[in-house]
């Protein structure tokens, strides 16, 4: 059956207005702004520096000897509070890969079966280049070119979006936009130390979670989170004032510390883990320069992340599609 007239004129409308367009950060905030923007018929190759998808929704694994572990070393859960959000996460329930944390409140969630769930299932959908860490944008009369460790100067966009949080965003923003490169430097992260514990048999002790103790700001016991299985195991996170005076200490010190207070917190001595290990974020917690979301419509780059709006991870959603809004305005 031939398409009606008015059929063929809108396609053909939608591929005229369809622009290239490269997003570097493949985190929540960047695959946000993707999707609208390819539901407005545009055309998105995302970049991100990480391995696989998660940004701070990721998740690490790990070998022991009770098999293999999945740790939520980022974000711990999130919560829905604007209508737009809301709708998104629950689809993600009916599909499967969120669910309710009751044990973080009665408004959190969590991926399943681990926090980049959510991520994962968004970025099957685009052409992600990963491990390709973008160092510098450049502009040829009216195309972006992306240059980073694993594409070719050929790759030519119209739009180009940084979506990476705001201590890396200024140094690719200062070249062409002054004023986007000072909100992103003066909008500061805190750092986080987090550490990553698994035990042969349930540690005892009947919580679940920790809160704001002398170091450790955070603790969740992360194999009590749904659909999470093997041994006992937690996620420990350093409060931001001892990450940021600790920042610069190994990893096997910053562990030994951390497990000494999570030890002390819980009033109990420790078995020998079967798994430990510590990570450095050095850019955990975004600030928030109450922005939303940043475009020029004469250079036609764009700016989005959750530092723009707040530190949660629903601020890193709205951020995103909001940008892609402005764009297809």
């Amino acid at each position: 059956m031939s398409k009606s007239p008015e059929a063929r004129t809108l396609n053909s409308a939608k591929k005229d207005i369809a622009m290239k367009v490269a997003i570097v950060g493949a985190g929540l905030s960047g695959l946000a702004c993707a999707e609208a923007l390819a539901a407005a018929g545009h055309r998105v190759q995302l970049f991100d520096k990480a391995r696989g998808p998660g940004g701070r929704m990721s998740t690490r694994r790990a070998q022991t000897s009770a098999g293999e572990l999945r740790f939520d070393h980022g974000a711990q859960y999130f919560t829905a509070r604007d209508s737009a959000f809301q709708a998104v996460v629950n689809k993600w329930q009916n599909d499967g890969i969120v669910a309710k944390w009751p044990a973080a409140g009665d408004d959190a969630w969590v991926g399943t079966p681990s926090m980049n769930a959510p991520i994962k299932a968004m970025a099957e959908n685009f052409n992600v280049s990963w491990s390709n860490r973008i160092d510098r944008l450049e502009k040829k009369k009216d195309q972006w070119i992306v240059h980073g460790e694993n594409n070719s100067p050929e790759m030519m966009f119209d739009i180009v979006i940084v979506a990476i949080p705001a201590e890396q965003a200024a140094t690719l923003l200062e070249p062409w936009n002054k004023d986007f490169a000072k909100s992103a430097r003066d909008t500061v992260s805190d750092p986080c130390w987090t550490v990553m514990l698994a035990f042969a048999e349930p540690l005892p002790t009947d919580k679940t979670t920790l809160r704001n103790g002398p170091a450790i700001g955070w603790a969740a016991r992360n194999s009590d989170k749904p659909m999470r299985n093997g041994p006992d195991s937690w996620v420990l996170q350093a409060s931001p004032t001892w990450s940021r005076d600790h920042l610069e200490d190994s990893q096997e010190k910053a562990l030994a510390a951390l497990t000494k207070s999570f030890s002390d917190d819980l009033g109990i001595a420790l078995p020998d883990p079967i798994h430990e290990a510590a990570h450095r974020w050095r850019f955990a917690r975004s600030g928030n320069a109450d922005l939303g979301a940043l475009y020029n419509t004469e250079t036609k780059l764009g700016v989005c992340g959750d530092w723009l709006l707040g530190p949660r991870i629903e601020c890193a959603w709205l951020s995103g599609n909001a940008l892609a809004q402005r764009i297809a305005d």
